[in-house]
């Protein structure tokens, strides 16, 4: 099924090119100027975007999964851990605020993306079975921060050569861009989550000698659960519970060093943007 989605998107994505290239020769409107990917700050811009966002976003969707079904917190207070990244993007705003008329825009996303890293890579580190939550919401308030940060500035840079009667479209491509990013973050590091996860709870049920189609089903449970059926394996033996657990965690660790190679390449695109700020000119009117 993924193939085949891949592919019709891939098609579609073309007839959407041609059809807008068709129209601008007839001189009709279009619903995206593609002149703009012209403007090397834009394309850049947004190339570096959902890059960034691949890393950004894809994580948050190991990171409950593994607090609630390995670490047996609620659905309330795995939120409450989350919401530390949202105080550290709170923060963020102010900080980028007193930080927009000292620092060029390229270099205040680059310590965005650089504190994104430092979380996400703390969190890879200390996510452990038996670590608890603490330093996890520690990370992900660094990690907030980071994207507080990196997100704000990196809208301007994007659109700092855009003209303004285009910046409408601007600002919808850009946001399309970025959007398009998560859900191919969420779709990767999701896929890495439970195959990583399925390749380390059959190796440590192989070494626990049980039956093969009892191993089969157990790890079936797991990952068709997405993790949810943990909990409930204590019925079957500590140590089969045990052992998803830390497969689990095997899979949130793996899914979180992806996330990092994510924002690492976003890290190093970010040099070919543009450092200055924001000065609207309108287009040259055709004639």
């Amino acid at each position: 099924v993924i193939p085949i989605s891949l592919f019709i998107s891939v098609l579609a994505t073309i007839a959407f090119v041609l059809w807008e290239k068709k129209r601008e020769k007839e001189k009709k409107n279009v619903l995206l100027d593609l002149d703009l990917f012209k403007i090397g700050s834009f394309r850049n811009g947004s190339i570096a975007a959902a890059i960034i966002s691949m890393g950004e976003f894809g994580i948050l969707f190991a990171i409950p999964l593994w607090l609630q079904n390995v670490l047996g917190l609620s659905p309330i207070s795995s939120g409450l851990v989350l919401l530390w990244l949202a105080a550290g993007a709170f923060l963020a705003s102010g900080i980028g605020g007193a930080l927009s008329g000292k620092l060029a825009p390229a270099m205040a996303v680059r310590i965005g993306v650089g504190l994104e890293l430092i979380g996400v890579a703390g969190i890879a580190l200390n996510a452990t079975i038996d670590g608890g939550w603490v330093s996890i919401a520690g990370f992900l308030f660094v990690y907030g921060i980071g994207i507080g940060l990196a997100t704000a500035q990196l809208t301007g840079v994007i659109m700092v050569d855009v003209p303004m009667d285009k910046s409408g479209q601007g600002s919808g491509s850009q946001s399309t861009v970025r959007q398009i990013g998560s859900a191919l973050g969420i779709a990767v590091l999701g896929t890495v989550l439970f195959t990583s996860t399925q390749a380390s709870l059959e190796n440590r049920l192989s070494d626990l000698q049980l039956e093969s189609s009892q191993q089969v089903m157990i790890v079936d449970a797991v990952v068709e659960s997405a993790g949810a059926a943990i909990p409930e394996l204590g019925a079957l033996g500590t140590d089969i519970q045990l052992a998803a657990g830390e497969a689990f965690t095997d899979g949130a660790k793996a899914s979180a060093w992806v996330a990092g190679g994510f924002l690492l390449l976003g890290f190093a695109s970010t040099f070919n943007l543009s450092s200055r700020k924001p000065v609207r000119t309108a287009s040259p009117k055709k004639k």
